[in-house]
């Protein structure tokens, strides 16, 4: 009688000592990037692939390429926003590989918005969701000279980035 009960002792406490594991699924959606599309400047319901693009975050040396990204997709682009501030600023290059520096041309694009932060599980912690400032989403500006411009026109398609399966903004070129 004595081992029986020991015994149930000894299950009843392994089981109680057992957790949930906390694993964040990979389906769950988290922080989504902006998702930009772009077009071609003359003929505005044709998307236009973008082949020598680099990205480069403020601060930063090194950035995004086309070569070989996953986050540069033919014609689409998706970038992170801070989660930690209200802007967030990329410098746009444009035939960023071309050897003659004459061809290379850069716009910086530095993007407003509004964050919330919005709790998804234990295992996934929070996500940020942003909306876009619907007075100034964007500011561009051109790193060398404002007549050089690369980028033509910037339309918000959608201004609440919640999900990366849509286009939040289209860059005509």
């Amino acid at each position: 009688m004595k081992k029986l009960i020991l015994l149930l002792f000894v299950i009843t406490f392994s089981f109680s000592s057992c957790e949930k594991d906390d694993i964040c699924d990979p389906k769950t959606v988290t922080t989504s990037r902006l998702v930009i599309t772009f077009y071609d400047v003359t003929n505005s319901s044709v998307k236009k692939n973008v082949t020598d693009l680099k990205i480069i975050g403020e601060g930063m040396t090194d950035g995004v390429s086309f070569s070989g990204a996953t986050l540069i997709n033919g014609s689409t682009v998706s970038i992170p926003l801070k989660t930690n501030a209200d802007t967030t600023t990329f410098r746009f290059i444009l035939n960023a590989e071309n050897t003659n520096p004459a061809l290379i041309n850069e716009d910086v694009l530095k993007f407003n918005y509004v964050r919330e932060n919005l709790f998804v599980s234990r295992a996934c912690g929070f996500k940020t969701e942003y909306t876009l400032d619907s007075q100034t989403p964007y500011v561009h500006t051109d790193a060398a000279v404002s007549d050089q411009k690369w980028i033509q026109f910037i339309a918000v398609k959608n201004s609440i980035i919640a999900n990366e399966n849509e286009t939040h903004l289209e860059i005509f070129f």
